[in-house]
């Protein structure tokens, strides 16, 4: 049994960032709502296993008789606990000190003041002062401050317009910061928190996803026994994953229904069906389902209908396939009279924990949710299946760790990020084939270009220097000139991102170089395209298909 880590969620749209700071440690660490009871808190730790808190950050006032306060028996359990932001504010309020509300926001990036040599904080630092200080280079979000501590603390960080930028009582190991440590922009965040979950909390860091295999292979055999699966296989990292999950637990337990939507990159399905089938030997069923999707599709331009138009199709032909390999469609009988195809009992679905919190924090009305929830939701009651979820404890990053050690080429595992609907919101206004069939090559070309192009100051293809990259088909046409003639073909946009967290996204500052041999290659080799542009819009939305 892993040893863990509790982090109660106060809203922010950060928190998902701290859990994945302490599972990069290796250590197991779960995210519940902050409004859990005292009963709750203290049955969560009675076996032993929880070895600290983690409170996290609010868009909130604390003073305000209406705002979340943390369980108080989160202080009477004997743990470590650390307040980030919002989570210091209600420490010190709880704990008997002060908090009001400041004359200014500060946002953005702060060198603070290290004090006290505290366990949290001693010998981290970004730079020391001439007169000996110990300076970190941290990234803050607050209106309110800390402006008087509990007693029993003492001050831990500090800067001129923060007075009390971190406290601690180290006799009861609570500890507080007003920066996040989360964010990559706080430069020693993840030694800080490593600092505290391995160093002060003494939780061994033992979640590997290498590991990790064993015991969910095992959880999914207990869960499942000689039962029937049906997973929806999109062909996105996270489906592909659970499905080779499951079926290294289950076999040919297993059947994976691939929609095929006609909407896929180019030779996107080939390449599903000869991984699934061809190497992991996995039972699929390819639904060609591109006329359909193309017919619904005919005549829609808003960005939101083709989403649901293409969501909800998915699920009608999901939802017909599916019935055919439940039980009570199976119907042949064995030599001894009993069903030898018992049928599907099972919906296994690919969610990820990002899924889990942003759902569970919509209906908490808590969290700030930033992006929709894509997975096949409703299903598993419309169908009268039981639900598999394999891959809810675990972050992308995590799941891409988990199938390359279950064998899925790193190449397949660590491509970009592409939306369900695919290529449908890619092509800007009506969705038809010509377009499709133009973008698919197009697109193709940018991402073989992007392969293939490396940067000499890092040695990296600018395929891995990025986070996403995409084309945009744009159904106006454009003059050009081929040969002797005049024509009018159609443009498309490119478009790279970069990423590091949530709170960093920016368009890639590709090499002309490159953009000028994908700009030719596109021109002279797809014909119906005669103008490429680069896409350089920045800040979110623009850049909003965050990891």
């Amino acid at each position: 049994m892993h040893q863990k880590i509790l982090i109660l969620d106060f809203g922010s749209q950060v928190t998902q960032l701290i859990a994945r700071r302490v599972r990069e440690a290796h250590v197991y660490c779960e995210v519940h709502p902050c409004d859990v009871t005292d009963e709750w808190v203290r049955q969560y730790a009675a076996d032993g296993t929880l070895k600290g808190v983690i409170l996290s950050g609010s868009h909130a006032s604390v003073y305000e008789d209406t705002t979340d306060k943390a369980p108080p028996a989160v202080f009477e359990l004997g743990v470590p606990v650390l307040g980030i932001c919002y989570g210091m504010q209600t420490m010190a309020h709880q704990l008997g000190g002060k908090v009001e509300g400041g004359h200014k926001r500060e946002f953005g990036f702060a060198a603070v003041r290290a004090r006290g040599h505290t366990a949290l904080l001693n010998d981290i630092a970004d730079f020391t002062t001439a007169d000996g200080h110990g300076m970190l280079k941290v990234w803050m979000s607050h209106g309110d401050k800390v402006t008087e501590m509990p007693p029993g603390f003492k001050l831990m960080a500090s800067t001129d317009s923060c007075p009390i930028a971190g406290m601690a009582d180290e006799s009861r190991r609570f500890y507080a910061v007003q920066f996040h440590p989360e964010v990559t922009h706080t430069q020693q965040g993840k030694a800080i928190l490593e600092r505290f979950v391995i160093g002060i909390c003494a939780a061994r860091p033992d979640w590997v996803m290498r590991d990790h295999i064993a015991e969910a292979v095992e959880a999914i055999r207990q869960q499942v026994g000689d039962e029937e699966v049906i997973l929806g296989l999109s062909g996105g990292v996270d489906s592909s994953v659970a499905a080779a999950l499951i079926h290294r637990a289950i076999g040919d337990q297993l059947t994976c229904v691939f929609v095929d939507h006609g909407l896929l990159r180019l030779n996107e399905g080939d390449m599903v069906m000869d991984m699934f089938v061809g190497k992991l030997h996995a039972k699929v069923i390819r639904v060609d389902a591109s006329e359909l999707f193309l017919g619904k599709l005919a005549g829609v331009s808003e960005p939101e209908a083709k989403r649901k138009i293409i969501g909800s199709e998915f699920v009608t032909v999901f939802k017909a396939e599916a019935a055919k390999l439940k039980a009570s469609a199976g119907g042949k009988l064995g030599v001894d009279g009993r069903p030898a195809v018992k049928g599907a009992t099972w919906l296994a679905q690919g969610t990820i924990y990002p899924d889990v919190i942003e759902s569970g924090g919509a209906k908490s009305k808590k969290a700030v949710t930033i992006k929709s929830h894509h997975n096949v939701g409703g299903l598993p009651e419309q169908l009268g299946l039981k639900l598999l979820e394999p891959l809810r404890d675990l972050f992308k990053d995590e799941v891409r760790e988990l199938g390359v050690a279950l064998g899925l080429p790193p190449e397949m595992v660590y491509r970009h990020p592409f939306p369900g609907p695919g290529l449908g919101v890619r092509i800007l206004g009506e969705v038809k084939k010509e377009y499709a069939d133009l973008l698919r090559r197009a697109d193709a070309i940018f991402i073989e270009e992007l392969r293939n192009f490396h940067d000499e100051a890092t040695g990296k293809s600018w395929y891995d220097l990025t986070s996403q990259a995409f084309t945009v088909f744009l159904p106006v046409k454009s003059v050009g000139v081929m040969g002797d003639g005049r024509t009018y073909d159609y443009v498309v946009a490119l478009r790279a991102v970069q990423t590091s967290d949530f709170m960093t996204a920016d368009w890639a500052e590709l090499p002309y170089a490159l953009l000028k041999k994908v700009s030719s290659r596109i021109i002279n080799e797809v014909r119906g395209i005669n103008r490429v542009t680069y896409d350089v819009s920045s800040k979110p939305p623009a850049t909003i298909e965050w990891e």
